[in-house]
This record gives C-alpha cells, structure tokens and sequence, in this order.
C-alpha cells in the first residue's frame, strides 16, 4: 500500500504532466499567432477560435452525457472564473501590443507567479517555501534573458509612450494570477469539459463586442494557413490547454502551478525557431535551463 508521501509524489509529478500540456500548447501559439494575424483581424479571429472550441467541448460534453448547466448557486463564480481565466489574454493583452512589442509584453506578462505567489498566501494560506522563491527568482530571470535580446532601448519618453501598454498587460497578469487563486479557492463544482466550454464563451464574449464594433473581416483573404492556424488555437490553445491548467491547479499548489507558466515563453521561442525559422543560440539555451531549473526547484518545495 502506497505511503502518503508517495501518493503526494504521485500527485504532483501527475499536476506537472497536465502543466507540461498546458506550456507546449499555449508556447506554440506564438508563432501560430505570427501565422494567424497575416489572415486575421486580432479579436476576429477569436470569435471564430471561441466557436471551435466551444462546440468541440460540447460534442464531448454529450459523448461523456456530461451536465452542461451549472448548478444555481454556482453561476456567480462561473462567470468570475472565465473573466479572471479567459478574458486576460483573449481581451486585455492585445491591447498592450498597440504601445508594446511583443517581448516587452511576455517579461511583464510572466511576472503572474510573482502575483500568484503573493496572493496564494493570504487567500489560500499558502506559505511560500524557501525552495518555491528560489524557483521562482531562476525562473522570472529566464524568462527575462530569453526577451532580453528583443529589447530596445528608449530613454524615458519612449517609457512614458509605453505606460498604457505597461498598464494593459500587467492588469492582463493580475487577472490571471487572480484567476488561479480563485480557481483554487471557489471552484466550480461541474464537470471540467462543459466547465472549459462556459468559461471559453463567458470569457471571450467582451471580445466579441469589439470585433464586432471595430474590425472588418474578409473571409476571402484568409489561406489554408490562416484556417489551421485558427484549428489549432480552437482545439489545442483552448480545449485541450486549458482543460490541462485547470486539472494541474486541482494537483498543485497555485503557486507552483503559476510558476510553471514560466515555461510558455521558453516553448514559445523555441517552437518559433523550428516553425518560422527564427534564431536560436546559446541566450535561449542558458534561458531555457534557467526557467526549467527554477520549475525543478519550486517542485521540490
């Protein structure tokens, strides 16, 4: 018969395989997202993504007989949860990218650990460990030499052009962490497919407000590309990547689930160099054992 202390192994190791999900589909979303935006307005095409998933989600739902409504009392935190879940980076983080370059919005991006960390301790009582900070410091200075390079520099009126984007992603990171923490404290008690399926549609639907009211879509000009691009943000950047996060929250400890988020941007760069030919070298391999070191560390506390 199994020890505790081996079924809370057992646990983990099961919570850092649903992260490992959770990171290659959301890294490799970044070159499919290079891809999609040459065929696709940048809130358009979420419409459509949003459609994918939710309807695959509930043929399976139905395959499973899944209940597809949540109980009564449980509607006020579905829709928390897919605002804090979904909206930040379906609804807020483009927004950053109008002041920000791309890697200027991952560094601050990634800092939702660093959130999660510190709002994990007093709502959920989570105390971080020694081994948790020092995971967390190895893997924020991955992340950050992995951007580094893409980086220019301004001085300070280029800065203060850059405020409203700095403001857009760090509220885009504060959701997010804020969204794992509740998510552990408040879960929704229905079943995780039509739970993904609901938070999918809640959560892109201010989305749906501005492709509606500000872009223009010409289904004419969208390739192959652009359809199994949008095929793979559906079902792989939304069913399948968020149905792994919310099972590894369920296994792990907000904190360290947050923190292996800082994996995302590291599968990113690397998958961007293997589909769209984009430069790697020894920056990205130094970051690369960083960020997987400091999720190794924070494993282990």
């Amino acid at each position: 018969m199994s020890t505790t202390a081996e079924r809370e192994a057992a646990q983990r190791l099961r919570g850092f395989g649903f992260l490992g999900v959770t990171a290659l589909a959301w890294g490799v979303n970044w070159p499919v997202m290079k891809l999609l935006m040459q065929d696709w307005p940048p809130y358009a095409f979420r419409i459509f993504a949003a459609w994918g998933a939710i309807g695959l989600l509930l043929l399976v739902a139905l395959g499973q007989r899944d209940r597809l409504l949540p109980r009564r009392d449980q509607w006020g935190r579905l829709v928390v949860s897919g605002l804090l879940n979904v909206s930040p980076f379906s609804v807020v983080a483009p927004l950053s990218l109008f002041w920000l370059d791309a890697a200027e919005a991952a560094i601050i991006a990634y800092t939702m650990p660093v959130w999660a960390t510190m709002l994990a301790w007093p709502v959920l009582g989570e105390r971080p460990t020694w081994r948790r900070v020092a995971g967390l410091a190895l893997g924020l200075s991955g992340v950050t030499l992995l951007m580094a390079g893409t980086l220019a520099g301004g001085g300070a009126a280029a800065l203060w052009g850059k405020l409203p984007g700095v403001a857009a992603i760090l509220c885009t990171a504060l959701m997010f962490a804020g969204g794992a923490v509740f998510t552990k404290r408040w879960p929704v008690q229905m079943p995780p497919v039509p739970l993904v399926a609901w938070q999918v549609a809640i959560g892109t639907a201010p989305a749906w407000v501005i492709a509606l009211l500000f872009e223009h879509l010409d289904l004419a000009r969208v390739t192959w590309v652009g359809w199994a691009c949008l095929a793979y943000v559906a079902v792989m950047g939304q069913c399948l990547a968020y149905l792994a996060w919310f099972r590894a929250l369920k296994l792990l400890p907000a904190g360290t689930a947050a923190l292996g988020s800082l994996l995302v941007p590291v599968v990113g760069v690397f998958s961007s160099g293997l589909l769209l030919g984009e430069p790697l070298g020894l920056r990205h391999m130094l970051a690369l054992a960083l960020t997987l070191g400091g999720v190794t560390v924070a494993a282990r506390g």
